[in-house]
């Protein structure tokens, strides 16, 4: 007998829904399955197939079947040699796509100074709500397991995980098949306490490893360090009175050097534009003075807006001039490279 597709959906849909509910499943069960619009008799009789190849096990009689250690090897591999393709498409076309964007943010942020004449930053896309993709874990040695976790927006991070008790590959790719299946396409926020306590019990012997993996995956879900900030036009403050005296440009340029500052200005930015239900708004913050939250920039106004590229992955531009700055101009170039870097991007609206 060969493994042909519609064994293996089967075989698929036995060890998902095994791994969802802990009970041996049966015929009638795969047959409410969308995708297998065949009848309870076929089923039965592609299980008979699949339990005298040794993928599938009858722990008791009249029973539904489980997995077998020859069922999980066949599916695991299947999976993660899809999600080994994946990793590696995604790492060319992130490195590939970086260099473009990159280059293209520096231009962003040059043509801003110079159509305002005022000072410019743009900072490359982040994920907002993030949600993690894939989890893979691989051997390396007797003592540690490589995590490679892939976030929205195709982002990937690799961890490496101590292990007391060495773990023989059959575990690893078991561990590999709960991670996933319980965690894939969720964001921080829904991996609560219920849901690691269960995936824990469920790696037995194996739980504390389990839980660093799940701690790596919020690190990286969470993680900003990739934060890139193009500036531009820093000397145009100087044009200005009212910001020329010697320590205030002092401290409106060393601001436009630090990348801490603006993390916090583009987070209260997103935050606050996620909270307008106004779509006119079109992401356009104003802050006049004292509400900027950055300190060095009371005596100034600073204009913020919102790009969004594929994934949910945004970014913001900034102007940052005198009180007196044109709002009115300021305002209409940034929603105009807004709608460039939309197009550009093509925006899943």
């Amino acid at each position: 007998m060969e493994m042909n597709e519609r064994k293996t959906k089967i075989l698929e849909a036995i060890i998902k829904n095994y791994l969802e509910t802990g009970e041996p499943v049966g015929s009638r069960t795969i047959s409410k399955l969308e995708g297998l619009k065949v009848s309870p008799a076929t089923i039965r009789n592609e299980m008979s197939d699949l339990e005298e190849m040794g993928y599938i096990l009858q722990p008791h009689t009249s029973s539904g079947r489980i997995p077998s250690d020859k069922g999980y090897r066949f599916y695991v591999d299947r999976m993660m040699s899809e999600k080994e393709k994946e990793v590696s498409d995604m790492k060319d076309m992130v490195v590939q796509k970086a260099d473009q964007l990159s280059e293209l943010l520096q231009q962003v942020s040059k043509l801003l100074a110079e159509s305002t004449n005022y000072a410019a930053m743009v900072s490359s896309p982040q994920i907002h709500h993030n949600k993690l993709k894939f989890i893979q874990l691989s051997k390396v040695d007797a003592n540690s397991v490589l995590a490679v976790i892939v976030v929205e927006g195709n982002i990937i991070k690799n961890k490496m995980i101590p292990v007391e008790e060495e773990i023989d590959q059959d575990t690893i790719l078991k561990l590999n098949l709960l991670l996933n299946t319980h965690l894939n396409g969720l964001s921080l926020e829904e991996i609560n306490l219920g849901l690691i306590t269960l995936i824990k019990e469920r790696a037995g012997i194996h739980s504390e490893m389990i839980g660093s993996v799940i701690d790596a995956v919020a690190e990286a879900i969470r993680a900003d360090e990739d934060l890139e900030i193009y500036t531009s036009g820093a000397n145009n403050i100087f044009r200005y009175p009212e910001l020329s005296d010697n320590q205030k440009a002092s401290e409106i340029i060393s601001t436009l050097e630090e990348k801490n500052q603006f993390e916090e200005l583009m987070s209260r930015s997103l935050s606050e534009i996620d909270d307008k239900l106004d779509s006119e708004q079109h992401g356009i913050q104003v802050y006049i003075g004292n509400e900027s939250p950055i300190k060095s920039m009371k005596d100034c106004s600073v204009v913020t807006a919102t790009y969004e590229l594929e994934d949910g992955m945004k970014g913001m531009m900034s102007i940052i001039g005198p009180k007196r700055m044109d709002y009115e101009k300021v305002a209409k170039t940034l929603k105009k490279l807004q709608e460039e870097l939309d197009t550009l991007y093509k925006k899943k609206k």
